[in-house]
Parts: C-alpha cells; structure tokens; sequence
C-alpha cells in the first residue's frame, strides 16, 4: 500500500478543507429506499462490517444510513477536517485516514464498501484492486450517488452555471468513473435509481449546496460570489422560485451494486 494523501485531488484536498461546515448544510440526505437498498442488496446486518470509503464529514448524511443497519461502520477518509467533524458527530463510528489505493486494513477483512458521493474522485484500477484486497469473498462494491434532475429546466440553468467552473475535477455526470468497468475479480454492476426531493431554505438548498461544491469551494473568495451572485440572478428569473423561502430541489439517487467473485 502507498501513504495516504497522494491521491487526492486538489480541488478536494483545498475545496473541501475550507468548506466542511458548508458541505454540512448544503447537501441533501438520502432516499428512505435507501435502507431498503443496504439492507436487501448491499446485505448489511449486525455482525458485518463495512467501510465508508470517502466518509466526508458523516454527519446527517451517508454515514448514519449504515449505521442503521447494525453493522460496524469503518469511516475512511484523507480530509482531516472532514474526519474530525465525522468523529465528533458519530463516536460509534471507527475512523482512519486513508485514501482509496491506500486502505489501512487487512486482506479480505471486510464485508461491504460503500462509496456514496465519492467514487468519481477515485476511480482508477488502482483504487478498485485496493477495494478488492479488503473485501472478503462475496463481499459487495455499493456506489451512491446524488444527482441534481437535470431534466427539470431551471435545475439544468443551475448546472450550467455550476459547471462551467468545474475544470479538471472528476465528475459523475461525465461517466468517466464507469470505464473501468466491468473489473477483472467483480461481477457486472447493477443500477438502481430513486427520487429525492431536497426541500430547505434557498440559502442552504441551493446557495450552500453550490458552496459545498469541491471546485466551487477552492475558487477565490471573490470568484464564488461571482458564481453565487449568478444564482441569485437564476433564482430572481424562474417563477418556480422567485420570492419564495423555501424551495425543493429535485434529485435522483442513482445507486449501483458489485460482488466480489
């Protein structure tokens, strides 16, 4: 195994370092279908354990999901800030820092990994031959993702806005992540998708939400007021959202599933 920190991309390690608090209240939770999901699929129950692989700061958000399973949660994750937040927040929760081709654990020591929000940032053979050595035979690949509906008009506005900034940082909508599959040692993947409707404060659904964007995150002060001032602009120009203090951002979660052979 290398040292951890290698790996990590630079508008990860700066974007989100400066902006933990901010990922917190900006990003939506998870579908109820979810557990069903862990439960059925992934099959977690007590007794098993599964790593959070790019755990972010766990709070209210994914880490809690697989806490409900009963299974032991193992957090890896190379952003110290988001690794103290996650311990703070969920001491029940065994965390370390590590990054996805440099796993601290033992061979064939695991039950389940689960990437939700993350695999995009480190998606390389590297990386899944890493997932392959922890897991044990049988054991599952679950990656999870939150996708903004784009087919909603003003949300795609909103993309193109947010997008045009995003540079060389990985990103799911691109499909890049799926080329390197399917994997030598994996069955094929399988995809599931459900809905979510991320309802708050425009401040935080959408104005944090953007904040928390890695890229976004590690722009210059002056650039992401810029960017926020543009989304002001959006929300003062489409009568789904003018003048209202909450609103509902529409998302689908896409999640897919493989096992280790």
């Amino acid at each position: 195994m290398t040292t951890p920190t290698h790996s990590i991309h630079h508008a990860a390690a700066e974007g989100y370092q400066a902006n933990a608090d901010r990922y917190v209240k900006g990003r939506p939770d998870y579908p109820p279908e979810i557990a069903v999901w862990l439960r059925d699929v992934i099959g977690l129950h007590a007794g098993m354990t599964v790593i959070d692989l790019g755990a972010g700061t766990g709070t209210g958000k994914f880490t809690p999901r697989l806490l409900e399973t009963g299974a032991q949660v193992i957090a890896v994750e190379p952003v110290p800030q988001m690794l103290e937040k996650l311990s703070a927040a969920l001491p029940q929760v065994k965390t370390l820092a590590g990054t996805a081709d440099a796993i601290p654990l033992p061979d064939e020591s695991v039950d389940a990994v689960v990437c939700a929000q993350s695999f995009h940032w480190f998606a390389t053979p590297q990386a899944l031959a890493e997932i392959q050595r922890i897991l044990k035979p049988g054991g599952k690949l679950g990656l999870v993702w939150n996708m903004r509906d784009a087919r909603v008009g003003w949300v795609r506005k909103l993309n193109q806005i947010v997008d045009s900034h995003e540079g060389d940082a990985p990103r799911f909508y691109t499909g890049e992540w799926r080329k390197f599959f399917p994997f030598k040692g994996f069955e094929p993947l399988q995809e599931q998708v459900f809905m979510l409707g991320h309802r708050g404060a425009v401040e935080d659904v959408i104005y944090n939400r953007v904040r928390s964007t890695s890229f976004i995150a590690a722009l210059p002060q002056p650039q992401q007021e810029q960017v926020i001032d543009r989304l002001r602009q959006l929300v003062a120009e489409e009568e789904e959202l003018r003048g209202q203090d909450t609103v509902t951002v529409p998302y689908q979660t896409k999640a897919y599933f493989t096992t280790k052979v």
